[in-house]
C-alpha cells in the first residue's frame, strides 16, 4: 500500500506536467516531422507565450485574454522566422536562432524584468481550484482538454486542402512546386501555427507555476525532441491521428521518467545532460541497426 501510494504521488504531477509541455511537443511535431525544419524559435516562443500572459494577468487582465495573446504572440514569432527563411533565404535553423535570440530582449521588454510572479492571481485553473479540484487534476483536465481538442483540430485541418498541401511540402517540396502550390507560403504557416502552440504552452505552463522567468525556455527544443520520439518508440506512428495522441502520450512518459530518475537520486543538474543523452541515443538508433544489420549482410555464410 505505502509502494501504491508513493507511485502515485510520483506519478500524477509527473502526468499534470507531461500534459501542460505536450502542447508544446505538438508545435515541435509539425516542425520537426511534417515540415522537416528542426525550428529553435521555440526557445524563445515558449517563454514569449508565459511573459505575455502572466504580464497581463499581473495588469488585472483576463486569463483567457492573456493565454489568447499568447498565442496571437506565438503566431507572430513563427512568421518572423519563415519570413527570415523564405524571403530573405536565410538556412531555416539559423532563422530560428535569430529569432529566438531577439525574443530574449522582446520578452525582457514584455515582462519588464527577468521574471514576473502571479502568486495568488487567478488564472484559467483558478475556477476548477473553486470546484474543490486539487491543484494536479486541475493541470490534468485544463491540459489533457487542451491537448484533446487540439489534435481533433489538426487532425482535421490536415485533411483540409491548406493542410495537406503543408503535409506535401514537408514531403516533397518540389513535387508540390510542380502543381502549383507556393511553398514558401506553406513554410511560413507551419512555422506560425508551430510557434503559436508552443506560446500557448507557454502560457499554461506559466500560469501552472505562477510565473514566468526569462530562462524557462533553455532546453525546451530538446525536451519536446525527447518527448517526441519517446512517443513514437512507444505508441507507433502509423495513422496520423495516432501520431498526433502519440506525441501528447510521449510527453506525460516523458515526464515520469524523469520524475523517476530525480527520485532515485539524479542530480538535477545533470538532467539537461540526461536528456540530451536520451535524444542522441534515439535519433541514432536507426543509423545504427542499419549498419549492423549492412555488417551481417557482409559475412560470408559458414
Amino acid at each position: 500500500m505505502p509502494f501504491i501510494q508513493s507511485a502515485v504521488s510520483l506519478a500524477v504531477p509527473a502526468i499534470a506536467l507531461g500534459l501542460l509541455w505536450s502542447v508544446m511537443v505538438i508545435g515541435i511535431y509539425i516542425t520537426y516531422r511534417i515540415l522537416d525544419i528542426a525550428d529553435l524559435t521555440v526557445e524563445g516562443s515558449i517563454t514569449l507565450g508565459a511573459a505575455a500572459c502572466t504580464a497581463v494577468i499581473r495588469a488585472g487582465g483576463s486569463p483567457a485574454v492573456g493565454t489568447i495573446l499568447a498565442f496571437i504572440c506565438g503566431l507572430a514569432a513563427g512568421l518572423i522566422t519563415g519570413t527570415l527563411h523564405t524571403k530573405l533565404r536565410i538556412p531555416a535553423l539559423l532563422s530560428g536562432i535569430l529569432t529566438m535570440i531577439a525574443l530574449w530582449s522582446v520578452n525582457l521588454h514584455v515582462m519588464g524584468t527577468a521574471n514576473i510572479s502571479i502568486l495568488r492571481m487567478k488564472t484559467l485553473f483558478t475556477p476548477l481550484a473553486n470546484l474543490g479540484l486539487s491543484k494536479y487534476a486541475s493541470w490534468i483536465i485544463m491540459g489533457g482538454g487542451l491537448a484533446l481538442i487540439i489534435i481533433t483540430a489538426l487532425y482535421w485541418f490536415f485533411g483540409t486542402e491548406l493542410g495537406s498541401a503543408i503535409r506535401a511540402t514537408g514531403n516533397n517540396p518540389n513535387m508540390v512546386r510542380a502543381q502549383g502550390v507556393h511553398t514558401d507560403t506553406m513554410i511560413i504557416v507551419g512555422l506560425m501555427l508551430s510557434n503559436g502552440l508552443v506560446s500557448l504552452s507557454g502560457a499554461l505552463i506559466g500560469q501552472s507555476q505562477s510565473f514566468a522567468d526569462i530562462q524557462m525556455g533553455m532546453g525546451s527544443i530538446v525536451i519536446g525532441l525527447a518527448s517526441l520520439i519517446v512517443g513514437e518508440v512507444l505508441f507507433g506512428k502509423r495513422h496520423f491521428y495516432v501520431r498526433l495522441v502519440s506525441v501528447v502520450l510521449g510527453a506525460v512518459v516523458y515526464r515520469i521518467i524523469i520524475a523517476v530518475v530525480m527520485e532515485l537520486g539524479m542530480n538535477p543538474n545533470d538532467l539537461k545532460l540526461f536528456t540530451a543523452i536520451t535524444v542522441a541515443a534515439a535519433l541514432s538508433t536507426p543509423h545504427l541497426t542499419a549498419a549492423l544489420r549492412g555488417s551481417h549482410k557482409l559475412k560470408p555464410n559458414s
